[in-house]
């Protein structure tokens, strides 16, 4: 499966970011990547609620409502100007931190790594973004693309970093182990450094490690 979706990503996925990125402005992404964030912002509210963080709860409802109606529908992010701290939270974190184990490593068609808990945890996820409850197949299929196409993107800068490890598959899977193994102890996704004995990568950035 690594293999399959390596190759449909080096044949029709990384062209078109890189097309994507050619062809729009930095400030054009960035919007893109607030309206795709703000989108999904509702199962990071719910999860507080699920995790135990009222404080955040309530900030991530006046993020939500401002980034929507300031923010134009959350292309622009005027709650962290005023001082809204940004979460990022998912059912899957809430599976850890109720001790579920993250279960076998798994590589999904298309949608790349995960494990057994992310995998379970990514349904009620689904049902819990606005994008889940959009029901017109068209809508739903055009935003799911644009959604793929800008996190590709914005995951291009970490490519030359896995196409020169020893064994990129590993490296891969050491990556999503230690950034979810964070998550769970906390809620940022810092810098992941990673000595490993087979020289894998020195340091790796993964604030945008989402998506493919």
């Amino acid at each position: 499966m690594y293999k399959f979706n390596t190759a449909l990503d080096h044949a029709v996925f990384r062209p078109v970011a890189r097309g994507y990125v050619r062809v729009t402005s930095r400030p054009v992404r960035t919007g893109v990547s607030h309206f795709f964030s703000n989108l999904g912002y509702p199962k990071t509210i719910a999860n507080d609620i699920f995790q135990g963080h009222p404080i955040d709860f309530g900030s991530d409802m006046a993020r939500l409502v401002v980034n929507t109606t300031l923010g134009i529908g959350g292309v622009f992010d005027p709650a962290t100007r005023f001082g809204l701290e940004q979460h990022d939270r998912d059912f899957g974190q809430t599976l850890g931190k109720w001790g579920l184990p993250t279960g076998t490593y798994l590589m999904l068609p298309l949608l790349g790594p995960s494990d057994v808990r992310d995998a379970v945890g990514s349904v009620p996820d689904r049902f819990m973004s606005v994008e889940g409850q959009i029901n017109g197949p068209v809508v739903q299929s055009g935003l799911t693309v644009s959604d793929k196409t800008n996190a590709r993107a914005n995951l291009l800068p970490l490519d030359k970093v896995i196409d020169s490890a020893y064994d990129p598959y590993a490296f891969e899977r050491s990556v999503w182990f230690q950034r979810r193994a964070y998550k769970v102890r906390g809620d940022s996704q810092p810098t992941v450094t990673l000595e490993d004995s087979d020289g894998l990568a020195p340091e790796v950035r993964t604030d945008s490690a989402e998506g493919m």
